[in-house]
């Protein structure tokens, strides 16, 4: 990796000044919002007063970890764990105790407590379906609607007035071929691959209420041979290396002769034929390289690789999405909740990224109240996580249409992708990507195939991942509110049933999918937000009130204590951590308790 420094300076990203105009307070639990409020995208876009000032606080963090039988649940360990460099966030911490600033200590997200019950009754099977059947994304000939919308963009959405929309224009067609690459309907390729993952334990698993799906792209040079021309197997060879870099493992490949590419791919020391990209990171001595244009422009250093970061300029994409039940059986719906999009705009190196984590640490240990601060004007080209990316996304309105986030609903994102130990470079999917040994070597979309015959995924110690979850949380979510779950998982005791467990580990569809009848309720359920525009108060929409959720922490110290008497390890702990190159993570140091606290990267965490 060369030494060129990050093109966005830290300073300006971590120091985004923050709108300091009045807040108001949120409604009271309970109390939906009338319809009337639907007006949010004229007035809304261009009010950058935030409704309280920890927006990046998940709701999941206000779980209650105790219930009251006096067992500890503990969901908290997948996002807060130690982490791998170079994320240097090393905030397992976080699951003994809940560590939020003084103003956060009130729950915001009061969508929880409503009572949507009868509400829910009221709307009919076949209307739910009819609904999420509607494609709010493509238009009849297959353009995406919001790009055409954004060509001569609505005075409401045009927030800085200079006629033209400045973030992202969706261009994703949604047509996979067999490889997983996204092709226009005259067959011409958008440069989007889907990608197929391991859904991230709790909340984003589709029982609980929405698909999700991810695709990436890389810059031109990564799509081209050296001689600067689109090559489709180049394009696949360079996203087999990113894999391996970002997961940090062998990665199969089908034979591919490395004398015309120039490049050692299998890293057993000559130009033969390899069959898999070796993972190798030893600089300066052993690195790994690109292939075609993008080989040219690293040895230029113009271009960098390096382990556990994706190259300057990457996108991903990403959809939410409602639940569809078709003969019987859940699947992906047409209709979108949320188009979600991230670019990385700029290079961190490892030394900034170790420093910035570093000073958000000390930061909050001399500051624990501070909130961190939002920048404004996101809502055209998002929001600046602190670390080099941006993310933007739109989301739909009352009628069903997406629009664009506002500068509040775009910080909700930050809580997950600016810092938390579980992530790969703000990231959470691409680590997880299905492995070459499942269809399509992983590289298949949502729509294409589900997730039926999926095995489970085993952590470096041994466990499933999805088991040792529910095992140690006692439920499927972090709200401990799906019923049809624990019933299908856990005995009257709380012990797993072998047989669910059994059946779990050749494939997660057993557990990842609902019942059909479960699928239409949190349709209904999430429909009412919608109908409503209250996600400022919470995009989570349970079928009763949560029960499981604080409502408010204590103001002082005592009772802010988990229960949780030492952290649980993270699915990667175990592996190999340090490579050569790469500075380690913070030491563990003993905390004020006397427990042994690792250190923890504050409040770029988000969250906690």
């Amino acid at each position: 990796m060369s030494p060129r420094a990050c093109l966005l300076p830290l300073s300006l990203l971590l120091a985004a000044s923050a709108c300091r105009r009045a807040e108001a307070p949120s409604p009271d639990a309970g109390t939906p919002s009338s319809p009337q409020d639907a007006g949010i995208a004229q007035w809304e876009l261009r009010n950058e007063a935030l409704s309280h000032r920890t927006p990046y606080i998940p709701p999941q963090c206000y779980t209650k970890t105790r219930d009251e039988q006096g067992r500890t649940h503990n969901p908290c360990f997948v996002c807060h764990q130690s982490s791998r460099p170079p994320n240097y966030v090393d905030d397992a911490a976080l699951q003994l105790d809940f560590s939020l600033p003084l103003v956060a200590r009130r729950n915001p997200w009061t969508n929880l407590f409503v009572d949507r019950r009868q509400a829910i009754a009221t709307i009919p099977d076949e209307e739910i379906l009819a609904y999420v059947r509607e494609d709010n994304y493509l238009a009849a000939d297959g353009s995406p609607l919001l790009a055409r919308t954004l060509e001569q963009v609505p005075a409401g959405w045009d927030v800085n007035g200079n006629g033209r929309w400045d973030g992202w224009s969706p261009d994703l067609a949604f047509r996979f071929d067999e490889r997983g690459f996204d092709r226009r309907p005259d067959g011409s390729l958008t440069g989007w691959r889907a990608l197929a993952y391991y859904p991230f334990p709790g909340t984003f698993w589709p029982t609980n209420g929405s698909f999700g799906d991810v695709m990436i792209r890389l810059p031109e040079p990564f799509r081209q041979d050296a001689s600067g021309k689109p090559d489709l197997d180049v394009y696949a060879l360079n996203l087999a290396i990113l894999e391996a870099a970002i997961a940090r493992r062998d990665v199969p490949i089908p034979p591919t002769p490395e004398g015309r590419l120039g490049v050692d791919l299998d890293g057993d020391g000559r130009l033969g034929t390899a069959k898999q990209v070796r993972f190798i990171w030893a600089p300066p001595q052993r690195t790994m390289s690109w292939v075609g244009q993008a080989r040219a422009l690293q040895q230029q250093e113009k271009v960098e690789l390096a382990a556990g970061l994706f190259p300057e300029r990457t996108e991903f994409a990403h959809t939410v999405r409602y639940l569809d039940v078709v003969d019987g059986k859940p699947r992906m719906a047409a209709r979108l909740k949320e188009l979600r999009y991230m670019v990385k705009k700029g290079w961190v190196t490892y030394g900034a990224l170790m420093q910035a984590a570093g000073a958000e640490a000390r930061e909050a240990e001399r500051t624990p109240n501070k909130t961190r601060p939002i920048g404004g004007g996101g809502v055209e080209q998002g929001i600046g996580n602190g670390v080099g990316w941006r993310l933007q996304g739109f989301i739909e309105d009352a009628r069903g249409q997406l629009r664009p986030q506002s500068r509040e609903e775009h910080a909700f994102c930050l809580g997950c992708h600016s810092g938390v130990g579980a992530t790969d470079d703000s990231v959470f999917s691409f680590g997880r990507k299905l492995p070459a040994s499942e269809p399509q070597a992983g590289w298949f979309h949502g729509s294409q195939r589900g997730l039926q015959g999926v095995r489970e995924p085993v952590r470096a110690d041994g466990h499933g991942e999805y088991a040792y979850y529910l095992k140690h949380n006692g439920a499927g979510d972090e709200l401990r509110a799906n019923t049809e779950l624990i019933e299908r998982f856990f005995a009257p005791d709380g012990t797993l049933r072998p047989e669910a467990t059994e059946a779990l580990r050749a494939d997660i569809s057993t557990l990842l999918l609902p019942s059909p009848a479960r699928a239409l309720q949190l349709d209904k359920a999430y429909r009412l937000i919608v109908r409503e525009q209250s996600y400022l108060r919470g995009r989570d929409a349970p079928l009763e009130p949560a029960a499981n959720v604080h409502r408010e922490l204590p103001a002082g110290d005592e009772g802010l204590e988990t229960g949780v008497e030492d952290p649980l390890p993270g699915p990667r702990e175990g592996t190999v951590t340090r490579y050569p190159g790469l500075p380690p993570v913070a030491q563990k140091a003993p905390g004020p308790s006397g427990k042994s606290r690792p250190k923890q990267g504050g409040r770029l965490a988000g969250s906690r």
